[in-house]
């Protein structure tokens, strides 16, 4: 064409997550039976959703709002439910219906958040990264995503001093990124961390953004903590959704909490063009939104929450005993979320290395993907081929660690079980071959 019309951060927007699914249906269009690890769905996996909630969404069918346009940023009701459960917890920031925007699920706010940042406003976040959060920041600028480390030898938790560095001699950084509940590690921040972070943003007159997808889903000891208890005066943005806790992911149904508008005019003006960037798609997605005060102001609803705690809890104590005494990897028990991350110790993978493949096909074509990549995505090929089993490597999660991420999905226990059981042993094998 007589002008480039690719957009300078088209290259960035990278999700393995997802695009391993393209390779797995090539390998089963093969012969071989996939089992997807890949990816955070309940509902794929099995899990069913209480009669009751069921019973509150199928009731809003016959509701003829739920048909139609709502209010740009919101039901105002459910606006109104949320803002009151904000100011309700203690100690924290207090919040009005304004401070309330919903999104057609988080990637949409996501997608928003960092598209309209001026382009030269920099947001630092977590390595190990959420493929979601890192493409978007590097596409917003155009240059690879900056990053702080999570530490693999004390819980995954944020490297503080690496975080401090990062915003003390990069002045492009605008505002930090965290996950808790992290996404892949499981890692939950203790309380008094949070607010070290939120005190650094504050030296530097950052924002903060905190990705609170899964703050209802905390087991191993950890409380339900959300980013307006711990963020003090700093101007934040907290995101949540009904994805993961219903869970709903084909809702598509999230929103922001803002924090502290008042407290910055340029954060203020910020906020508002996010506001006016949703305006142009109208609204986003009526009956998920009003099915909000029914599920979650109905008393079952904690009883639901606390269930499954205890069932990913459970699960959690599964994977980690699994691989716990693998000498090959490093493991720690998640703290909350749905998943569970396997690091290779250093010097322990190869391009040498790889799983016998019976099929001739599948083999075969393995054998053609495994040139020039990480040793640990060289890894997951062969798991897929030789198993079936598919996981994502922890390099697509822009880190610098060999590994994988896998789920704690799985309802079939049998099954899990057998998930659990062959990923380690193909380590073993793997390793040893």
């Amino acid at each position: 064409m007589r002008r480039n019309i690719v957009h300078v951060g088209a290259g960035s927007l990278s999700y393995e997550i997802r695009e391993i699914v393209s390779v797995a249906r090539a390998i089963r269009d093969l012969g071989q039976p996939i089992i997807w690890e890949n990816i955070g769905d309940p509902i794929e996996k099995g899990e069913r959703v209480p009669d009751w909630i069921r019973d509150a969404v199928d009731g809003l069918l016959h509701e003829p709002s739920s048909w139609g346009y709502c209010d740009t940023q919101g039901v105002p009701e459910t606006r109104e439910f949320l803002a009151a459960g904000v100011n309700e917890r203690e100690g924290g920031v207090q919040i009005t219906t304004d401070d309330i925007i919903f999104f057609n699920g988080l990637g949409d706010a996501v997608a928003k958040v960092y598209g309209f940042l001026r382009r030269e406003a920099r947001i630092l976040g977590p390595s190990p990264a959420y493929s979601t959060h890192s493409s978007a920041e590097a596409a917003h600028s155009g240059y690879g995503h900056v990053t702080y480390e999570l530490d693999p030898f004390n819980g995954w938790l944020p490297d503080i001093d690496d975080i401090r560095k990062k915003v003390k001699y990069n002045d492009s950084i605008a505002g930090i990124l965290l996950l808790s509940p992290d996404n892949p590690t499981g890692a939950v921040y203790p309380r008094d961390m949070l607010e070290e972070i939120a005190e650094i943003a504050r030296q530097h007159d950052l924002f903060m953004i905190a990705d609170e997808i899964y703050v209802h889903i905390v087991y191993n000891g950890n409380p339900r903590l959300h980013m307006s208890q711990w963020i003090g005066d700093v101007p934040a943005l907290a995101m949540r959704g009904i994805s993961k806790e219903y869970p709903w992911p084909g809702s598509r149904c999230g929103w922001l909490e803002v924090l502290n508008r008042d407290k910055d005019q340029s954060f203020a003006r910020y906020a508002d063009s996010l506001l006016a960037a949703k305006r142009l798609e109208v609204s986003s997605t009526t009956l998920p939104q009003m099915s909000i005060p029914l599920v979650m102001g109905d008393p079952r609803y904690m009883t639901h929450l606390a269930a499954r705690e205890r069932m990913f809890d459970l699960r959690a104590q599964e994977a980690y005993d699994t691989f716990k005494d693998c000498e090959q990897v490093v493991v720690n028990k998640p703290g909350g979320a749905f998943y569970f991350t396997v690091m290779f110790k250093d010097g322990v993978l190869n391009h040498r290395q790889s799983l016998p493949i019976e099929n001739a096909a599948v083999r075969e074509r393995i054998e053609t993907l495994v040139h020039n990549v990480a040793p640990d995505k060289r890894f997951v090929y062969y798991l897929m081929g030789a198993t079936g089993i598919v996981v994502v490597p922890l390099t697509g999660f822009q880190c610098e660690h060999d590994g994988f991420r896998m789920t704690l999905l799985e309802t079939d226990d049998t099954k899990r079980a057998w998930i659990l059981k062959t990923v380690r042993d193909a380590i073993d094998q793997y390793v040893a071959s």
